[in-house]
């Protein structure tokens, strides 16, 4: 598959295309949509842009995947509140991909789908000049590691910008973890922990089957095979060691060769029966190339994982659990995060279990022996970023512990979060240029994730 990608990529490439200076004109990117085979190719266009024109140019072979994907655009377009304006121009044929190229009708192209496809579409529309925004991950092993670090230098090269969708960076949890481990008067120092208790921990729990935006999601079959989706430990991951490495090095270049050492990594299946399946698929059968897959008449699905390495010498555990549906009762759960960063003076810990009415909260947990001078201490470091995150406040939560309490007012939800990487790209499309520190993070998490997956195959 990977062989045929790379082909497929180097295949009408041309010129690359007039339109590819940005000043923020109205309408002046125009965006391609490839393949869409996520949810999430959709959730990029949630809301409208002004520098964004409405017509978006869809390519994809014919099936399910394309037909969805519309689907989810006619909702927004005809919600209530805030509908957009979206004109989805589609072209449907075997020859999607180098249509698209022939055409070159956009700027912009939007990734979400097959993830054993992702790296030949980023090379091909780099190859022609054609910006990407794509969701995660964009390689899911050694080999197309390799090709798409290839791909990221070429795009500096052409002129071009690669950027994948990160949205995990800032819901707000995430985000002012970071900000108060980067307060030393309340963190301390970093403590660099060991591989059996690690100073940085972050654990992802998902659901195959959940709701989005109100509505039972319905996966592709393709998702279910890690051929083509990738396992999860280079899936899901990928948010984990992005956080990881914004905490760790904010805002620095990394050198994956110099920076990251792995320790250990381990893999392991959700088994999946037919019924649930059906369920979650719409298929009455397991397709036949899930059949190597099928263990006992189960479908043994490898979206677990764990890696446990160091980064700058501090050293990190992340690990993703996927369960078919939540708890009786809580089906309308979404995914779970837990994390914690440990420093001299606090930890800072994120935890969203039953507790928690499984939504994120964070907590600081003081290591100082006063703790009436810790309190204070906390309350100044809030205060010193109250303009960004106004409305603040704490709350005790146990014996030397606070939650931070934060108000809904500055809380955006998993799909708003979209249209915030968009803005945030749309702004690099402005300046000319990808910061280099976001360059080299790129390159680094994927490395992470890639070479983890080759570890923990090694550790069977």
């Amino acid at each position: 598959m990977l062989v045929a990608a790379a082909a497929i990529a180097m295949t009408g490439c041309g010129e690359a295309p007039q339109n590819n200076k940005f000043d923020g004109t109205k309408g002046e990117v125009k965006l391609l949509t490839l393949d869409p085979g996520h949810f999430h190719a959709a959730l990029v266009q949630m809301y409208m842009y002004d520098q964004v024109d409405p017509v978006v140019n869809v390519y994809a072979p014919e099936g399910d995947d394309v037909k969805m994907h519309l689907d989810r655009i006619n909702i927004y377009n005809t919600r209530a509140e805030d509908p957009t304006t979206w004109d989805e121009q589609v072209y449907t044929g075997a020859d999607f991909l180098d249509k698209m190229i022939a055409e070159k009708k956009g700027n912009v192209v939007v990734l979400a789908g097959n993830n054993g496809k992702k790296t030949g579409y980023v090379k091909a529309a780099v190859d022609a000049g054609i910006n990407v925004l794509s969701d995660k991950p964009m390689a899911i092993d050694q080999e197309r590691f390799k090709i798409l670090e290839q791909t990221i230098n070429d795009a500096a090269a052409k002129g071009v910008m690669v950027y994948d969708i990160m949205t995990e960076r800032i819901e707000i949890n995430n985000e002012l973890q970071r900000v108060l481990v980067g307060i030393p008067e309340l963190f301390g120092e970093m403590q660099k922990g060991t591989p059996e208790d690690p100073a940085i921990t972050k654990e992802s729990v998902h659901h195959f089957f959940k709701y989005v935006s109100g509505q039972p999601l319905r996966r592709p079959e393709w998702y279910f095979d890690i051929e083509q989706q990738g396992e999860g430990v280079i899936d899901v991951t990928t948010h984990l060691v992005d956080l990881v490495q914004c905490t760790v090095m904010p805002e620095q270049e990394i050198d994956y060769n110099k920076h990251i050492e792995f320790t250990s990594a381990k893999r392991w299946a959700t088994k999946i029966p037919l019924d649930k399946y059906r369920l979650v698929s719409g298929k009455e059968q397991y397709p036949d190339f899930l059949k190597k897959d099928i263990v006992d008449d189960t479908l043994n699905v490898y979206s677990n994982g764990e890696l446990n390495y160091k980064l700058n010498g501090v050293n990190v555990r992340v690990s993703v659990i996927w369960n078919f549906m939540a708890e009786v009762g809580n089906e309308g759960t979404g995914d779970t995060h837990y994390s914690v960063v440990k420093g001299s003076k606090a930890d800072i810990a994120i935890r969203q279990g039953a507790e928690q009415g499984y939504k994120p909260m964070l907590y600081v947990i003081c290591k100082e022996a006063d703790e009436a001078a810790f309190e204070a201490t906390l309350r100044k470091a809030l205060a010193s970023v109250a303009d960004k995150y106004p409305g603040l406040d704490i709350a005790k939560s146990g014996d030397k512990e606070w939650q931070i309490v934060i108000p809904a007012s500055i809380v955006k939800t998993h799909e708003q979060r979209f249209s915030s990487v968009m803005r945030v790209y749309l702004d690099y499309l402005k300046q000319g240029a990808i910061p280099a520190w976001e360059v080299s993070q790129m390159k680094s998490k994927y490395y992470t994730t890639t070479k983890g997956l080759e570890v923990a195959r090694a550790a069977k």
